[in-house]
């Protein structure tokens, strides 16, 4: 087994991080199924679920929100409405306003006070009797809401966090998708790393797990992957991944190029779709750093960036959504006993509850 050190990236200065690898056919790889072991998933998934959440659910992009017109989100069936202040800071309070239950997502934003479209009745963060706002933390990436009422666990003052590169030089772009499944589908996508070269053969090639998770040391999976580019050349990367909390999945660079850099993977249950089914918002990060120069000049132009990182990000969610889906229909079928699949869960937040309309 080799350690995180021992990855092959190089970052020397004049170097370059992309690699020619030998390239094997799909069909050749070495199998993997022997290795994912369902047990192994199914340990670290149960252990991610005792996590402390402390009610923080991820809600939108930081720059999803600004200050001209407020934002209409539902969590685990709750309407919210998300807008910033005159100040620029993020609130989130009840989706319906107060009055007559109109959509607060349709209203106006007037000197960072939310007046609603129906009767001009004007709610600021300090509430009204039956309108209060809740807890809210921008981080600058994501913004989260904190759900007392739903979430049932002792609050905390802020979300569970993880290190990300610093702000200076870094690169960060969110994309979101949305799946027929619950929060536990998705972590246990992302707690699955034996399926990458295998689902993302167009992303990911010689993927090879060296660490499984030791609650007793450190609950994390190691993996040596290229990064495919074009043809045979890539970015050979190790890199970790860790959960943080119930509902999120850090993978982090260890070694190789852009070490440091993180994609977090977040998933927010939205409640019930139409057909009763459950509906989980993935919400994933990509946070982005180096230290070679060309890094800082991508900087510069990251608004054509971002919509690049955020289509690659979509392209392997949308095989990974479907894995996710597979694995709730499969687990919520009446009489279905799969070893990779632990029982429905009680939490109300998974079960999803019924949309406020």
């Amino acid at each position: 087994m080799r350690s995180a050190g021992s990855g092959s990236g190089d970052r020397r200065a004049g170097t370059t991080p992309v690699h020619r690898f030998a390239r094997t056919p799909w069909a050749e790889q070495a199998p993997t199924y022997a290795e994912a072991d369902p047990s192994v998933i199914g340990g670290a998934l149960e252990r991610a679920r005792r996590r402390p959440s402390g009610n923080w659910y991820v809600i939108a992009a930081s720059r999803d929100v600004g200050r001209d017109r407020p934002v209409g989100r539902t969590i685990a069936g709750r309407e919210l409405v998300v807008w910033r202040d005159r100040d620029g800071r993020a609130a989130v309070g009840p989706g319906a306003c107060p009055h007559l239950g109109a959509d607060l997502s349709c209203a106006r934003i007037d000197r960072g006070d939310l007046v609603c479209h129906w009767h001009g009745l004007r709610l600021d963060t300090s509430g009204v009797p039956g309108w209060s706002p809740m807890p809210c933390h921008d981080d600058g990436v994501l913004l989260w809401a904190r759900l007392d009422i739903v979430g049932g666990e002792q609050p905390t003052v802020a979300p569970p966090g993880s290190a990300r590169p610093g702000h200076a030089g870094r690169l960060d772009a969110v994309a979101t998708v949305v799946g027929v499944c619950e929060p536990e589908d998705i972590v246990a996508n992302r707690l699955d790393p034996w399926h990458g070269a295998w689902l993302h053969p167009y992303s990911f090639a010689r993927l090879r797990v060296v660490e499984t998770p030791d609650p007793d040391r450190d609950d994390r999976f190691l993996v040596e992957v290229v990064f495919r580019l074009a043809g045979r050349w890539g970015v050979p990367v190790v890199a970790e991944f860790v959960c943080p909390g119930p509902r999120t999945v850090v993978m982090r660079i260890l070694s190789g190029e852009g070490v440091g850099s993180v994609v977090e993977t977040h998933a927010t249950p939205l409640g019930p779709g139409p057909d009763g089914l459950a509906r989980t918002a993935v919400v994933e990060a990509v946070i982005a750093s180096s230290d070679r120069p060309g890094f800082a000049r991508a900087h510069r132009v990251a608004p054509a960036v971002r919509p690049l990182m955020r289509r690659v990000a979509t392209r392997l969610w949308r095989d990974d959504i479907a894995y996710a889906q597979r694995r709730y229909r499969l687990r919520t079928a009446p009489g279905y006993r799969g070893s990779a699949t632990p029982a429905a869960s009680s939490d109300p937040v998974s079960r999803g509850l019924r949309p406020t309309a």
